[in-house]
């Protein structure tokens, strides 16, 4: 089955679970932005889980199916349109061969994503088919999708017609969950008391690499640059100006300004979807706290994969 790209729109690109175990030598995860909205695209379509997808960032792109293919769409709001129809979110649509699907502007939300039965079957690189922008491996050829690329989805695996699940609502005014980053030491009492009681715009020059965040600058103790170490999705930096820095699914391996909080991966969604000049605002919890939002959140995606599987055997 194959898919041809008739408009890219600014930034798609094909994503999975990420890449991982190569951190130490320089490769970062990478991976969907919303770990959520990936994972339910995959189960919509009945896919085993770990398949590929194609990301949109902000606008999606212009596809024709080549083949008959059923699809799902998860992540932020286009308005998609199937042969000038509207396509539901969250939903395992049938599409025929020729027919094509347009994403427009996200109208709520900032990044949507396409999953198609069987994934999107591009070769693997080191384990996954994520593109890496900055090493410009994976995905095709490493690089954000052009007009005329045509793209291979695999075999599919089981039937999931009819699979359905509640659409979330994305807000551009949101807190999130931190637990104190490594050198949470390395800030003053109203360093730490700016960070957790005023709200942070996210700026233009964000993108999957971090979200720069403007609003009240972080005092440090006696500067922030340190000896580089690790970093991780969810880090949270703070470089010379007190300004914050989320690190985000493309991060770097190490970093060398000071850490003062790590966000709770159940919130990294919430972050994925945020829009240029949308707000944050920070939360702290204990570890054990977090702990817990982690374990009720893999609960709760059980329930949902069930609720699915049920659904599905009903409409059978």
């Amino acid at each position: 089955m194959s898919i041809t790209v008739i408009s890219p729109g600014p930034l798609t690109t094909v994503q999975d679970a990420g890449r991982t175990g190569y951190m130490q030598y320089g490769i970062g995860t990478c991976g969907a932005m919303d770990q959520e909205a990936y994972r339910a695209g995959n189960a919509l379509v009945g896919n085993a889980g770990g398949e590929a997808v194609l990301e949109a960032t902000l606008m999606g792109p212009t596809l024709r199916f080549d083949d008959e293919c059923l699809f799902a769409l998860t992540g932020a709001d286009m308005g998609a349109l199937l042969d000038g129809a509207p396509a539901p979110r969250y939903r395992a649509v049938r599409a025929q061969a020729g027919q094509v699907l347009q994403l427009g502007f996200a109208r709520a939300g900032c990044r949507g994503y396409i999953a198609v039965q069987g994934g999107i079957d591009v070769p693997k690189v080191m384990g996954s088919r994520s593109t890496d922008l900055k090493c410009r491996v994976g995905g095709v050829e490493g690089r954000a999708l052009r007009r005329g690329d045509v793209l291979k989805a695999g075999a599919a695996v089981r039937p999931a017609e009819g699979r359905a699940m509640p659409a979330p609502d994305y807000a551009n005014d949101v807190t999130v969950r931190v637990v104190p980053g490594p050198q949470y030491d390395c800030f003053t009492d109203a360093g730490h008391a700016a960070f957790l009681s005023t709200p942070y715009t996210l700026t233009q020059d964000s993108d999957r690499m971090g979200m720069r965040l403007d609003g009240a600058p972080i005092e440090s103790v006696k500067g922030v640059d340190i000896v580089s170490d690790g970093t991780m999705f969810g880090s949270i930096q703070v470089p010379r100006s007190g300004k914050p820095i989320i690190l985000m699914a493309d991060h770097q391996t190490t970093g060398g300004y000071a850490k003062i909080a790590t966000v709770c991966s159940q919130d990294l969604p919430l972050l994925a979807q945020l829009r240029p000049g949308g707000t944050v605002r920070f939360r702290a919890v204990s570890v054990e706290e977090a702990q817990r939002a982690y374990r009720r959140g893999i609960v709760g995606r059980l329930r949902g994969w069930l609720c699915s599987r049920w659904l599905s055997m009903r409409r059978r």
